[in-house]
């Protein structure tokens, strides 16, 4: 049996995490899930519990078709804040590592304005 890879975008915000799980092209998807889908809560999809369950659900279903490599890129809102990188990306990298998946690369593809972006506070800056 040979090994079949697939690349997982991972979307990680504190509002939601998107997972997509796509073959090397990346132009047929394979299996999506999100973390609204594996909590009651609206204000809980964002988080590390709903970013774990929703990358086990994924791995079940690409395990399902037989892949067992992953490639995993991951993505934040990006911007001019510090952190911007959501709560729930590290823990759905160790939930797929768990459930039993070779990940053979893991990328950060945030996307870095060159010019830089308005800081929020306006011209003469946040007055206190």
């Amino acid at each position: 049996m040979s090994d079949r890879r697939a690349v997982v975008h991972i979307f990680s915000s504190y509002n939601n995490v998107l997972m997509t799980a796509t073959d090397l092209t990346g132009a047929e998807t394979i299996t999506t899930c999100s973390g609204g889908q594996v909590v009651k809560t609206a204000s809980d999809s964002g988080g590390q519990f709903a970013a774990t369950r929703a990358a086990e659900r994924l791995a079940d279903a690409l395990r399902e078709k037989e892949f067992t490599q992953l490639i995993i890129k991951y993505r934040a809102p990006g911007g001019n804040k510090a952190n911007t990188t959501g709560p729930g990306a590290q823990a759905a990298i160790r939930a797929l590592t768990r459930a039993g998946m070779t990940i053979t690369r893991i990328e950060d593809v945030t996307p870095i304005a060159h010019d830089g972006t308005k800081k929020k506070g306006g011209r003469r800056g946040r007055r206190v």
